[in-house]
């Protein structure tokens, strides 16, 4: 039975040649992981309610198609190899602040640890992440973060043909703080991945 599962939060690694830095309110440097049991050509269309800034490797019209491998190396129609599929956007999306977690800056690396591999997240994907996400965070006093559900993949819609068994799409939105605030813990799960999996993260400052 295939299992879908819509879980977010963040991104990092370096930026990519002719990509801007994201600022407060873009969605940062989401990138996706395709992991097929065989090798498998790939669509994935991407619905984005919002100006893409940048994509990497190039789209047609709103769409990547590539070749994928069991152990997530992506080829493009020309030869060219690529770890995973890259985009940033600019919208007006309102992100949920409901339930999270205020950090201390100085224990950002630990809790990213720990909440992405809650959510699922494997050690490669998570080291990237957080390579891309704690230089902006471990020297704030304290981080709001709370990771997105609904407020994230309604304007932000991944289709991928053939069907996907397992999805994993993880998007930290946070806010730098200078005092500590209180607010109800959020619940961080994710499900077993099987099948083929499609693993997408990323994240946005919010001012």
């Amino acid at each position: 039975m295939k299992r879908t599962a819509l879980f977010l939060a963040l991104l990092t690694l370096a930026l990519l040649p002719g990509c801007t830095p994201p600022g407060g309110g873009s969605d940062a440097k989401p990138v996706i992981y395709l992991y097929p049991e065989a090798e498998t050509d790939i669509t994935v269309t991407l619905d984005y309610a919002g100006d893409l800034t940048c994509v990497y490797p190039a789209m047609e019209g709103n769409s990547w198609t590539v070749t994928a491998s069991p152990d997530g190396t992506l080829t493009d129609a020309a030869g060219q190899t690529y770890n995973y599929l890259y985009w940033e956007g600019v919208s007006d999306t309102a992100y949920d602040f409901s339930q999270g977690f205020c950090v201390p800056g100085t224990d950002t690396a630990a809790f990213l640890e720990d909440a992405l591999a809650g959510l699922g997240l494997n050690r490669r994907e998570a080291n990237e992440f957080i390579v891309y996400w704690l230089p902006r965070m471990e020297a704030n006093p304290y981080n709001l973060i709370a990771f997105q559900t609904t407020a994230y993949t309604d304007h932000a819609r991944l289709t991928v043909a053939p069907a996907p068994d397992t999805v994993l799409r993880v998007f930290m939105a946070w806010k730098p703080l200078e005092r500590p605030v209180e607010l109800p813990p959020q619940a961080l799960d994710a499900p077993e991945r099987t099948g083929f999996t499609v693993v997408e993260w990323g994240g946005t400052e919010v001012s």
